[in-house]
């Protein structure tokens, strides 16, 4: 993943191409903090493919609310960087589920851990968090694992 981002900055700075460029360079730095705070807490500096994931998925949620804020402000312009530099952002990621998959990844997680009330949610979404990092949206995941925990 490292060595990926790498190669398209390096490709941006020979393509000149000035967006690109400031949104990889934005990715690395999101990812030099986490390894800064990972030496403070006295851990091993180095960032694992699923914190990168992590990291970028986050990066992806802030760019959708700011676009939508700039929208609802007039501010189209705005929203488009963003919207762009989301597409960026998402070259590096796993390919997202869509609706039905999450379904199918929420009643699975489910039978593997044997959950079957609500205070299994965290033991549910755990193993959800390991398997699908970077390809699902948790916060949405969320209400389909309780409500599929409240009402099986």
């Amino acid at each position: 993943m490292r060595d990926k981002l790498n190669s398209a900055l390096k490709q941006a700075m020979k393509d000149k191409d000035a967006s690109r460029l400031s949104t990889l360079r934005l990715i690395n730095a999101a990812i030099k903090d986490r390894e800064i705070a990972a030496r403070g807490e006295g851990r091993e500096a180095s960032v694992t493919e699923d914190e990168m994931l992590a990291i970028m998925g986050k990066m992806v949620k802030q760019r959708q609310e700011s676009a939508r804020a700039y929208e609802e402000g007039n501010r189209l312009d705005l929203s488009e960087r963003e919207r762009a530099e989301i597409v960026i952002i998402e070259e590096f990621l796993p390919r997202q589920l869509d609706a039905t998959e999450v379904e199918k990844a929420v009643a699975q997680a489910i039978a593997d851990t044997g959950a079957e009330s609500i205070r299994d949610m965290g033991k549910v979404m755990g193993d959800l968090k390991s398997k699908y990092t970077g390809q699902m949206d948790f916060g949405a995941a969320g209400p389909m694992v309780k409500k599929a925990l409240t009402e099986g």
